[in-house]
Order: structure tokens, then C-alpha cells, then sequence
């Protein structure tokens, strides 16, 4: 086949030679630097542009009119939102039911729902369990979230900060042999963290929860590490096991809340039985998500005390 006579240099052509290995369309266009071992070779496009002097002319803010009014206006617009957001506080507190009213729906109809009908619909003899993982389930649910927002939050900000001189300011903080500590913990430690399952468990007959039941296990977890050190604790409880329990209690709080979501949502009958009212076995499905939530919080507490102390689990 006879190629035109303007085939050479074209685009097709580029491209062909390209194809073959024969052509190279950065060729002479990037300045190529080694990198260190690992890394990519850095590239600099030469575009001829003085880069000290525009960076100097946009740190020069005296003579800079555009960042000067950028920073006049970032001010005006910063006191226009705090003065607007602080009148729409106003006004809605302004129009608010006066505190303590008879008539006020907070001190009839709501209150009176939740104790007459608390244990019927429910199932738990503890109205305030009933109350915040069934009747306010959503609002708890995005506590939960939160929680494992900040742990995760934290683990980015701190996690693999430690370094060789962190090590040996962690040697000062180890436990150095106390035998009044390492007893005490041996003693007390199974109890705080027996007690703590109690509550748990328990949530949905007398005061406790997920909540105050995972901070009293998350406690537990913290008096161990001190008294044994973390090299010991990690022997149970390492960042592999942290992650497994942290991340499936969430799930299977999602997954238990989404099907309560979706019957009530479409107004469906719950198939999920009650059972009697001050069995432990009752309340239908706030056992377990008493126990998710309790873990969720244990979790959290651990982790943001072996973050802060060592920047790792």
C-alpha cells in the first residue's frame, strides 16, 4: 500500500512509531530527577515561569489588592453567617412553649405514651431502654455512628506516629513489676469487666445498657494495659481483633436496625416476638443491639486511650 507523501510526521505516524517503541512524545519535554529507592522519578515541566517570584507576590499581602480583598470579604461573609445563624437561634427559642406549661405536648401526650405503653410495645421493664433504642432508635443508631466516626478519626490522626524515641518514652510507662498493681488487677479486673456484661445484658430489666455497660468493659480493657502492659493485653486484644469487633457490632447494629426501620417505615407488622416482660430473653430485638452498642463504646473507649498513649493498638 503507497502512503501519502504527508504520511511522515503526521498524527498516524506518531502514533504508529509510538506503537512500535519507536517514538517517544515526552521526549525532551520532561526533565527527569532520581527519585530514592521505592519512589517515582519526579518530572518537572519547564513552562518558564518564575515560580520564587509569583510566590512571593502572593505572600506579599500589603501590595496584593486580590488577597487583600479576598481576606475583607472571607471576614464580612464569616460575620454575616454568625449573625444570621444566631438570629434563627434566637427566633426559634423565642417561639418555643413556654418551659413547664400543662399544655406542652412534652408533658402529656409523649410522656404518658412512653410510660402507659412503654413495656406493651417494647417489652423492656426499663422505660429509658424502651425509650432510646426503640421509640428514639434512629437518634441512637447516629450516636453509635459517631462513636465509631471518632475512632476512626483518631486512628488516622495518630496511628503510626510512634517513633524510636516514642519507644523509649513508652518503656517509662510500662508497669515496673508492682506487685500491689498486678494483683489488684488480677482480682478486680474479671469483675470490672463481669459487671460490665451484666449491665449489658441486663439493659432491658434495670438501669444499665449498651452505653454505661461498655464503658464499665472499655474500663477494664484500660486497667489491664496499665498493669500488664500493652504487649500482654495485645495477647487478647489486638488492632486485628479490635477491627473485627468494631466494625461487625456496627454492621449488625445496621442490619438489626434497617429491618425495624423498614416495618415501621411501611407500616408492617413486627414478627420478632416480645417475649415475657422481665425475662432476660425478652424485649425482642434490644438484647442484641444493647450488646452491639455496648461493644461499640468499649471499643471506642480502648482505643482512644492506647492511641493517645502510644499512637498504636
Amino acid at each position: 500500500m503507497k502512503r501519502r507523501s504527508d504520511y511522515a510526521g503526521s498524527r498516524a505516524d506518531r502514533f504508529e512509531r509510538w506503537l512500535h517503541g519507536e517514538y517517544d512524545p515526552f521526549a525532551g519535554k520532561l526533565e527527569l530527577r532520581p527519585g530514592g529507592h521505592g519512589e517515582a522519578p519526579a518530572c518537572d515541566i519547564s513552562d518558564g515561569v518564575d515560580h520564587a517570584r509569583v510566590q512571593r507576590i502572593v505572600d506579599d499581602w500589603a501590595h496584593n489588592r486580590e488577597m487583600r480583598a479576598f481576606r475583607t470579604l472571607y471576614k464580612i461573609a464569616s460575620l454575616f453567617l454568625c449573625v444570621a445563624m444566631i438570629a434563627v437561634l434566637l427566633v426559634t427559642v423565642s417561639n418555643l412553649p413556654p418551659f413547664g406549661a400543662a399544655g406542652n405536648p412534652a408533658h402529656n401526650e409523649v410522656m404518658e405514651r412512653y410510660l402507659e405503653k412503654g413495656m406493651e410495645e417494647t417489652g423492656a421493664v426499663n422505660a429509658v431502654t424502651g425509650m432510646i433504642l426503640c421509640y428514639r432508635a434512629f437518634d441512637t443508631f447516629g450516636e453509635t455512628c459517631v462513636l465509631f466516626i471518632a475512632a476512626c478519626c483518631v486512628m488516622i490522626l495518630l496511628e503510626g506516629k510512634a517513633d524510636a524515641q516514642d519507644a523509649r518514652l513508652e518503656e517509662r510507662f510500662e508497669p515496673k513489676d508492682d506487685p500491689v498493681l498486678y494483683r489488684i488487677t488480677l482480682l478486680l479486673g474479671p469483675l470490672v469487666m463481669l459487671f460490665g456484661a451484666y449491665i449489658i445484658l441486663n439493659g432491658h430489666l434495670s438501669p444499665g445498657g449498651g452505653f454505661s455497660g461498655g464503658a464499665m468493659i472499655g474500663a477494664g480493657l484500660i486497667l489491664y494495659c496499665n498493669a500488664l502492659g500493652l504487649t500482654r493485653t495485645r495477647r487478647f486484644f489486638n488492632e486485628q481483633v479490635y477491627k473485627t469487633i468494631k466494625v461487625g457490632s456496627l454492621v449488625l447494629y445496621g442490619v438489626t436496625m434497617s429491618y425495624y426501620f423498614f416495618t415501621g417505615g411501611n407500616g408492617l407488622p413486627n414478627v420478632i416476638p416480645l417475649g415475657t416482660p422481665g425475662n432476660l430473653f425478652s424485649s425482642g430485638m434490644i438484647l442484641p443491639i444493647n450488646i452491639f452498642v455496648g461493644l461499640e463504646v468499649a471499643c471506642t473507649m480502648y482505643s482512644f486511650f492506647a492511641l493517645f498513649r502510644r499512637g498504636e493498638l
